[in-house]
């Protein structure tokens, strides 16, 4: 199952405490101080998996607890430090505080780790404490407390390119065609239940990540069918290329299925509408040349732009597809910053 958003309660290990303790030695009455220090408590920390792609392998943990330090021991001896709890999340994980809906961390690198709760610092034994003046010191410390807090940890997908349209508008098809991905394809809606990931790879070792986000319906972004979960997703994306069937079997009009798309981008917002888009009339095969220029022409007209004409199934128009999309990639900005604040306080999806 594809999960790519839950709530994970983390705990440190709270440090151990130093020892008051005495030098026992033959023919030494009066032996100095010997408490140890206490260890270390251990951390709990994140660390970016690129073998992840889902939070359903952490369906299990709810709360991620390290250990706690051991406690200093005599003759100097040290506590020993607990060992670190390290989870597991998918590249692309954003980490938000439920409390205050603050972004915490975006673990965008593979491998990177952040360190969710600090495990505490030992205590000092009281042969730490002694001086010229004070040669018997009876204190020592306690060892640092844990840290706790309740995380929300959403998954936006890392990648260039994102194809968006309606359901069965080709996205899977197209992406199967260009990647060695194997997304499951089908004639019937919503045969995408999941984001997929495909690298598409050019001439001179260049490459790019293409991903095919499930259709979206109208009211999408107010939790209407499976767009709703999966906008976020194109946070993330450089460009798009915007699908649109010029023959829908159920007689709707391709320029009404490309509006009402772009309605759910802009209604989204979070600068969505304002990506980068390119447009490809897809299923040039189902049509004869006239019909292709027909549905071409109506296109345009609402899109004010280009349409290129593509077929994923007898590859038509691929080559001259790949080719703006890279030049759109060369011009594109940077991928945005994800919001630093939740905006409804609880999740960086923007409230219904």
């Amino acid at each position: 199952m594809f999960i790519d958003e839950r709530e994970l309660a983390v705990r440190s290990g709270k440090g151990g405490d130093g020892r008051v303790a005495w030098r026992r030695e033959k023919r030494v009455p009066r032996g100095g101080p010997a408490g140890g220090d206490g260890g270390r408590g251990g951390s709990v920390i994140l660390f970016a998996d690129v073998q992840l792609t889902t939070f359903g392998d952490m369906e299990e943990i709810r709360v991620a607890r390290a250990e706690d330090g051991h406690p200093g021991g005599g003759n100097n001896r040290s506590g020993a430090s607990a060992a670190d709890r390290v989870v597991s999340v998918p590249v692309g994980t954003t980490v938000y505080d439920v409390a205050s809906g603050v972004r915490l961390a975006d673990l965008t690198t593979p491998g990177e780790r952040w360190v969710a709760a600090r495990g505490g610092r030992g205590g000092r034994g009281n042969s730490q404490f002694a001086t010229a003046t004070n040669q018997r010191p009876t204190e020592a410390e306690p060892g640092e407390p844990r840290e706790e807090a309740r995380l929300r940890l959403e998954l936006r997908v890392l990648a260039d390119v994102g194809l968006v349209g309606l359901p069965n508008a080709g996205k899977s098809t197209l992406l199967a065609r260009l990647s060695s991905a194997t997304p499951r394809i089908a004639d019937y809606p919503f045969t995408t239940l999941a984001p997929h990931l495909g690298i598409v790879d050019l001439p001179d070792f260049r490459r790019f990540v293409l991903a095919d986000l499930p259709g979206l319906i109208e009211g999408a972004h107010r939790g209407q069918g499976l767009g709703d979960r999966f906008l976020r997703h194109l946070e993330r994306t450089r460009v798009l290329v915007h699908l649109v069937e010029l023959a829908p079997a159920d007689g709707s009009d391709p320029a009404e299925s490309y509006r009402a798309v772009r309605r759910e981008l802009e209604a989204y917002g979070r600068g969505l509408a304002t990506r980068p888009e390119l447009v490809a009339g897809t299923k040039t095969d189902a049509l004869d040349e006239e019909g292709v220029r027909t549905a071409l022409g109506r296109l345009a007209a609402e899109v004010h732009g280009e349409v290129h004409p593509i077929s994923a199934v007898t590859g038509a128009g691929l080559g001259v597809l790949l080719g703006v999309v890279v030049a759109a990639l060369e011009d594109a900005p940077p991928a945005p910053e994800i919001p630093e604040h939740a905006e409804d306080g609880s999740s960086g999806k923007p409230p219904a």
